[in-house]
């Protein structure tokens, strides 16, 4: 029998008979999306500080972007709820394709306008992510009676784990397709975007198959019905709501040290560690060995996500790693060569990769077990506070010295632990989840 766009897929459950949602089918479907729409788009992002150099266009462009994404974000729980989470996806896709698209004729009046739509479809595409992976995942513990917190840390460890490897398999991409020529050019850049348009596009087609998630599965899913200015209020009152919520509260400085790392690792590690031992040509190098070690740390992590103790067992061991990579920086780096020069900001990035496969995990897990009645403002503020962040490093980074860089980061690190840890010592008995 012939089956319609929203219906979807079933398999026969062997207990009682009833049909139910092949909800891991959606799970692989939405990672391998991911991973072609970033593949594309994290490259780029690494190349632009290096291609787009006249009057800081790459790295403007970038500060622009994550500017348009905080703001974004404010409003993007609220496109979320009207689109549901599917079509937020979808949506979201085009402003990755649009950006590298502009990759092809770099000037104010393509970059500019890109990287504010993107903005724009970067807090609707995380935002989506977020509430679609969590309410899958609810709804296959439920319909397989098994612990929520549970199937959400897999679920979050095997997206988190496929989507880390972009970094992986888009700079083996570069590394193929570009070629460093004398006087400082570079070419294959067109060959190199043009495939990134392609893999774009069959992800954004992937997501086209993705099962659509009704207004209950979606947990605080509006009316479609509602008026705009009562869905306005609506979301103002969720923002306020959450703002005024302890465990938001708590959590806000270790979501924005989550910007931070990942911003460093894009400007600064490579900019200061990377590039004056191993050349422009090793920052692919480097950064393909972030992402695989970020990939598989995020498969063990979600692996082993059970609940708020395990996760806070688990970011507690990345931000130790994390904290020992920044001090070990501030205290010993130089400028070496040989074998050494190498090795070490490889071994960095592999430290640091498993930092950043911890947080993704775990904090996209914590969000969806304590924040379940309001999903979309929940990863709302996830991309507002890193998307911040982020922009401050971009804009901010290239007046600072490495050492005050790392300073600031070694104290938001702190800061952010000490509040992670407070939630769960003292708030954990009145606000974690209650597995059905």
């Amino acid at each position: 029998m012939a089956m319609d766009e929203e219906t979807p897929l079933v398999l026969e459950n062997s207990k009682n008979g009833n049909p139910i949602v092949n909800h891991q089918r959606d799970v692989h479907i939405l990672s391998c999306a991911f991973l072609l729409i970033f593949l594309a788009y994290g490259a780029a992002q690494n190349l632009e500080s290096t291609i787009n150099t006249e009057g800081n266009l790459g790295t403007i462009s970038l500060g622009i972007l994550y500017l348009s994404f905080m703001f974004c974000s404010i409003f993007a729980s609220l496109v979320v709820r009207k689109l549901g989470s599917k079509n937020a996806l979808i949506l979201g896709s085009t402003g990755y394709w649009l950006f590298v698209a502009a990759n092809l004729m770099p000037n104010w009046y393509t970059m500019v306008p890109a990287s504010l739509y993107l903005g724009f479809a970067a807090s609707i595409i995380w935002v989506g992510q977020g509430t679609y992976l969590t309410s899958t995942a609810r709804s296959h513990a439920n319909d397989h009676s098994l612990n929520e917190a549970v199937i959400i840390g897999k679920f979050n460890g095997e997206f988190w784990g496929m989507f880390a490897s972009h970094q992986f398999v888009g700079n083996l991409i570069t590394l193929a397709l570009m070629r460093d020529e004398e006087g400082g050019s570079t070419s294959g850049t067109t060959v190199l975007f043009l495939v990134f348009i392609c893999t774009i596009t069959l992800g954004a087609v992937l997501m086209c198959f993705l099962s659509k998630r009704t207004g209950k599965e979606e947990a605080g899913h509006p009316n479609s019905s509602a008026s705009f200015v009562s869905s306005v209020a609506t979301l103002f009152k969720s923002i306020i709501t959450l703002l005024q919520d302890i465990r938001m509260l708590l959590v806000i400085p270790l979501i924005a040290y989550s910007g931070l790392q990942q911003a460093f690792v894009w400007a600064e590690f490579t900019k200061y560690i990377v590039k004056p031992t191993m050349g422009e040509s090793g920052v692919g190098g480097a950064m393909a060995v972030y992402g695989v070690f970020d990939a598989i740390c995020s498969l063990v992590a979600g692996h082993f996500t059970f609940g708020l103790s395990s996760i806070s067992i688990i970011v507690s061991g990345g931000a130790f790693v994390q904290g020992a990579v920044l001090v070990w920086i501030l205290l010993t780096h130089s400028v070496t060569g040989g074998v050494v020069g190498i090795l070490y900001p490889l071994f960095i990035a592999a430290l640091w990769g498993i930092g950043d496969g911890v947080l993704n995990t775990q904090l996209s897990a914590l969000l969806g077990i304590l924040f379940k009645d309001d999903l979309e403002g929940a990863f709302a503020q996830l991309k507002l506070w890193q998307s911040f962040a982020i922009a401050i490093v971009f804009f901010v980074g290239p007046y600072i010295s490495l050492q005050t860089m790392l300073v600031i980061m070694f104290v938001a690190l702190c800061l952010s632990a000490v509040g992670f840890l407070f939630l769960t010592l003292k708030v954990e008995k009145s606000f974690s989840y209650r597995a059905a």
